[in-house]
């Protein structure tokens, strides 16, 4: 599927697509907010992956990222068999301990943007669990993405 037909906040956003099943909706009918949470974290490794930082990676530089603050406004319910594109980015990046990344899960039936969010992220001591400074490779990574015009 050509993902760059829809209306992204950013020119090149990193894009899975996923399917809205049965074992996620609640009791209203449809997808249930933990489940985009879900779906956002999802979104999220899998880009930090195709940036060359995984979990292993992670390890190996005794530096992680741990989710200090979560945004998510949810602008449309989805439902059962809802085909959705989950898209991420880097939005800011001090280059020191914290991170931005945005999020955009698109609806592909009709287009709507169903969800927007960010996630903050603290670059930590992998043993420690203690804030430290990004390594180069987490700066050289995480950079910010460019706006759509």
């Amino acid at each position: 599927m050509e993902t760059n037909t829809f209306a992204w906040d950013v020119t090149e956003p990193f894009v899975l697509s996923t399917l809205v099943s049965a074992e996620h909706i609640d009791e209203f009918g449809h997808a249930n907010n933990v489940q985009y949470l879900r779906w956002c974290e999802q979104v999220a490794w899998e880009h930090s992956r195709s940036l060359g930082l995984s979990i292993e990676r992670y390890r190996e530089l005794g530096c992680g990222c741990v989710a200090r603050r979560h945004e998510l406004d949810y602008l449309l319910p989805t439902f059962v068999d809802d085909e959705l594109l989950l898209g991420t980015w880097v939005a800011e990046n001090d280059g020191r301990l914290s991170s931005w990344r945005a999020y955009q899960l698109i609806r592909v039936a009709d287009g709507r943007t169903v969800l927007r969010g960010r996630t903050q992220w603290i670059s930590v001591d992998m043993n420690s669990g203690r804030p430290r400074r990004m390594p180069p490779e987490f700066v050289a990574a995480y950079r910010p993405a460019i706006a759509s015009s």
